[in-house]
C-alpha cells in the first residue's frame, strides 16, 4: 500500500489538510515495509501478510501493532473498541422504500450536484467491475452507479442505496474511515475489519462544505479486490471536489437571490433592519439596526440544513424574534429566510408579510388557499381531504381557471413535510423535447443537449408529487413510456441505458374529458385507467352559488395588500352583474378582473361600466358555443366531424381563437395545431 502523500486538490481554509494516511504499513512484524507500496494486487503473499496481521490483531498479539500513525490499525482499534463483529458479512441497511425516498429528498442538493458526474460514470464504468457511490454525512449510500454485475454483487454486502457504511456499524472501510478521519482513505481487501467485505477494495473522499469545512458526504469507488487501482483515490478526490464546486456555485446563486430579496425590502420606511440567512443557516447579509450576532458566513446557533427552514422561527437564538421571520421561496423552492426588524409601523410590516403570499407548505395552508362555501365546492373539498397524503395517482379534470393546481397542492399535502411538489405543463414544450423534460438526458443525447446532461421532472419530484398539467397534450408514442414508469417506478434518461428508481406520486390535470380523448383514439386507454385511480372535478365558477362574492372580497383585500393600494367598494349593482356572469375563465378571470380594477382606477367605488368593460362576454351568460356546432352527417369520419366542429366554433366566436378553444374545451395550442392540420384559415 502507498506511503501517505499530500493530495494536490485545494479546498477551503477550514478543511483539514487533504493528506491520505498510509494505507498499509503492516508487515509480518507489524512494521512499515520500505520501498513504497508493499501491497501489489498481483502478489498474493502481501494479501496473506495483511490477513495474518489482522488475525494476530484480533487475538491481541502485540506483534500485530503497527506504528501509531498507521490509519488502518487506528481504524481497527476504533472498530474493536466499538464492538464491531469481525466476522460480519455485510453492512446494515439503514433505509429502504419510503424511508429511502425521504432520505434522498433530504439530500436532493447533494444528489443534484453529483448527478452529472454520476451520469457520465454510469457509462464509463460499464464493464469495469467498478462502482461509484455517493453517501451522506452519516455514511448511508444515496446513489450507486457503474458496472451492472458489480451493482448486483454489491447488494450481497449492502453496498447499495440505504447501506450504512459508518465505522461504528461495519468497521474499517473506505467510506467509514474517510468519515471518521475527515480525510481520503483507500482500504484494500484484507485491510477491511469485517471478514465478509475483505474481497472488496474501496477508495473514498469526503465532500466538504465551502466556508465551514463540514463534511456533507463521501464519494467512493469500490469493486472486487482485483479491480484495485492506485489512482482510484485521486479520482474519488477529484469527483468530490467537482461536487463541492457545483454546490458552492448553486449556493452563491441562492445567496444572490436572497440579497435581491433584501434590496426589495430596503426601500420600505417601516423596516429598521434586515438579516438574510441561507438554507444552511449561515448569515449572508445584515443591515440597519440589527442585534449582535456572528460573522458573515458563519452558521447561526441552532440552525442547520437538517431542520426545514420553515421550522427555524422557533429555533432562532436570542435576541432574534420569531415574528421577524419570513421564509423566502423562489419558483416554489425555499432558498433561505429573511428577518425583517420592524421600524415604527407594525401594520405596514404585517401588510408586506401578507403580500408575499408564500406557497403553501403544510396541509393546513394548502387547504386555506382554496376559497369557497358553495355546496359543489364543499363536496369537491371533502373528496380532496380523503385523498390528501395518500400516494395514489389522481386525475383532476376541470375547465381552465377553476384552480386545478390548488387542488393538486392540497392533494399533495401530507405529514411528511418537505417532499417536493413539481409542476410541468405537457402542452408548453414541443414534442421533440418532451421526453427529455420528463425523463432527463445525458451528455450528447441529442443536438443541443446540456453539456453535463440534466435531471428530468420525475427525478426532481422523487419522493414527492409530480403534477402533469395538460396531460391530454402528451403524444401517443410518449404515453407508453409514461405508463411504464408508473407501473415499474423506473426511468431511463435519454441517451442512457442506466435504470433509475423513482418514487413519485402522479397528479394529472386536464381541461378536457380524458375519456372522450380515449374514445377518439387520442389517449391510451390503459394509461387513462392507470391515471384515474382516483378523480377530482373542481366545479366551474358558474356552478358555485354564493362563491363569487367570497372570491371578490378575498382578492380585493389580498391584492390591495400586495400592491399597497386601498381596497375598492363593489356595490350591489356591480355584484349582481358579476353573479349573473358566466365566468368562462372561472376564478382566474375573476382574479384578473379584480386586480385590474384595483390598479387602473383611483375611485373608491367600482362602477358597472368599469366591470363590464373587463368581462369577456358581457354581463350575462353567453350562449354555449357547443349548441351552435352542427351534428355530423351520417357516415362522416371522426376527422370530418372534428374539422366541422372547429370551423363552426371559430365562426361562432367571430374568429376569437381563445373563446373558440374554451368552447371546444381544448387548449389554444391544440386549436392552432388542428387548424393547421385541417387547413382552416380565419
Amino acid at each position: 500500500m502507498p506511503e501517505m502523500r499530500r493530495m494536490g486538490a485545494a479546498g477551503p481554509p477550514a478543511r483539514p489538510p487533504e493528506t491520505r494516511a498510509d494505507a498499509s504499513i503492516l508487515s509480518e512484524q507489524g512494521l512499515n515495509a520500505p520501498g513504497g507500496w508493499p501491497f501489489n494486487i498481483q502478489q498474493r503473499s502481501a494479501a496473506s501478510t495483511t490477513m495474518r496481521a489482522w488475525e494476530r490483531f484480533l487475538t491481541g498479539d502485540p506483534l500485530a501493532l503497527a506504528p501509531e500513525g498507521n490509519f488502518v490499525v487506528a481504524s481497527w482499534l476504533r472498530s474493536q473498541q466499538l464492538g464491531i463483529n469481525p466476522r460480519g458479512r455485510a453492512a446494515p441497511l439503514a433505509a429502504r422504500g419510503d424511508a429511502m425516498a425521504h432520505l434522498r429528498h433530504r439530500h436532493a442538493d447533494l444528489l443534484g450536484a453529483a448527478s452529472d458526474v454520476f451520469a457520465n460514470t454510469a457509462e464509463l464504468f460499464g464493464g469495469s467491475r467498478s462502482l461509484m457511490l455517493l453517501t451522506n454525512a452519516e455514511g448511508i449510500v444515496l446513489d450507486a452507479v457503474g458496472d451492472h454485475q458489480t451493482l448486483d454483487d454489491g447488494q450481497d454486502i449492502h453496498l447499495m442505496q440505504g447501506g450504512d457504511w459508518r465505522e461504528d456499524t461495519v468497521g474499517t472501510n473506505g467510506i467509514g474511515t474517510a468519515l471518521a478521519t475527515g480525510r481520503p482513505a483507500q482500504v484494500h481487501a484484507s485491510e477491511h475489519f469485517c471478514e465478509g467485505i475483505k474481497a472488496w477494495t474501496c477508495a473514498a473522499a469526503p465532500i466538504f462544505e465551502f466556508g465551514t469545512g463540514q463534511v456533507l458526504g463521501v464519494v467512493d469507488i469500490s469493486g472486487p479486490s482485483t479491480t484495485y487501482q492506485r489512482n482510484n483515490l485521486s479520482l474519488a478526490v477529484a469527483v468530490a471536489r467537482q461536487i463541492e464546486m457545483v454546490l458552492n456555485e448553486r449556493a452563491s446563486q441562492e445567496r444572490m437571490r436572497l440579497l435581491e430579496a433584501c434590496l426589495e425590502r430596503t426601500s420600505a420606511t417601516d423596516v429598521a433592519g434586515l438579516v438574510a440567512i441561507d438554507r444552511a443557516g449561515r448569515l449572508v447579509h445584515r443591515s440597519g439596526r440589527v442585534p449582535p450576532m456572528g460573522a458573515l458566513g458563519h452558521r447561526l446557533p441552532g440552525l442547520d440544513n437538517r431542520t426545514p427552514v420553515e421550522d427555524w422561527a422557533a429555533l432562532l437564538p436570542e435576541p432574534l424574534r420569531a415574528d421577524w421571520f419570513n421564509v423566502i421561496r423562489i419558483d416554489g423552492r425555499t432558498i433561505g429566510a429573511l428577518l425583517v426588524i420592524p421600524g415604527l409601523s407594525q401594520s405596514s410590516l404585517a401588510r408586506n408579510s401578507l403580500a408575499r403570499e408564500p406557497e403553501p407548505h403544510s396541509k393546513t395552508e394548502a387547504f386555506t388557499h382554496i376559497i369557497g362555501l358553495s355546496t359543489s365546492m364543499q363536496r369537491a373539498m371533502a373528496r380532496v381531504r380523503q385523498l390528501a397524503g395518500k400516494r395514489v395517482p389522481v386525475l383532476i379534470e376541470g375547465e381552465t381557471g377553476v384552480g386545478k393546481e390548488l387542488f393538486a397542492r392540497a392533494v399533495h399535502s401530507d405529514p411528511a413535510e418537505g417532499r417536493p411538489f413539481v409542476v410541468f405543463n405537457c402542452g408548453a414544450v414541443v414534442k421533440d423535447l418532451l421526453a427529455s423534460e420528463l425523463f432527463g438526458h445525458v451528455r450528447g443525447a441529442f443536438t443541443g443537449a446540456n453539456a453535463g446532461g440534466a435531471l428530468g421532472r420525475f427525478e426532481q419530484a422523487n419522493g414527492g408529487t409530480l403534477c402533469l398539467d395538460e396531460i391530454g397534450e402528451m403524444p401517443l408514442d410518449l404515453q407508453s413510456f409514461l405508463l411504464r414508469v408508473l407501473e415499474e417506478g423506473v426511468i431511463y434518461r435519454l441517451g442512457s441505458g442506466q435504470p433509475r428508481q423513482v418514487d413519485v406520486r402522479l397528479v394529472a390535470m386536464t381541461n378536457r374529458c380524458l375519456l372522450d380523448e380515449v374514445n377518439a383514439g387520442r389517449f391510451r386507454r390503459d394509461l387513462y385507467h392507470r391515471l384515474s385511480v382516483t378523480r377530482l372535478q373542481p366545479p366551474p365558477l358558474r356552478e358555485r352559488e354564493g362563491d363569487v362574492a367570497l372570491l371578490v372580497d378575498h382578492f380585493n383585500r389580498q391584492l390591495a395588500l400586495r400592491h399597497e393600494v386601498p381596497p375598492r367598494i363593489f356595490g350591489e349593482p356591480v355584484m349582481a352583474m358579476l353573479r349573473s356572469y358566466a365566468w368562462p375563465g372561472n376564478v382566474r378571470e375573476l382574479r384578473n378582473m379584480v386586480e385590474s380594477l384595483l390598479l387602473m382606477s383611483e375611485r373608491e367605488t367600482v362602477t358597472e361600466e368599469e366591470a363590464a368593460a373587463l368581462l369577456e362576454a358581457g354581463p350575462t351568460r353567453p350562449e354555449p358555443v357547443a349548441a351552435a356546432v352542427p351534428e355530423s352527417a351520417p357516415g362522416a369520419s371522426l376527422e370530418q366531424a372534428e374539422r366541422a366542429a372547429i370551423a363552426q366554433a371559430v365562426r361562432h366566436c367571430h374568429g376569437n381563437l381563445a373563446e373558440a378553444a374554451r368552447a371546444l374545451r381544448i387548449s389554444r395550442s391544440t386549436l392552432y395545431r388542428k387548424m393547421e392540420r385541417y387547413d382552416l384559415a380565419l
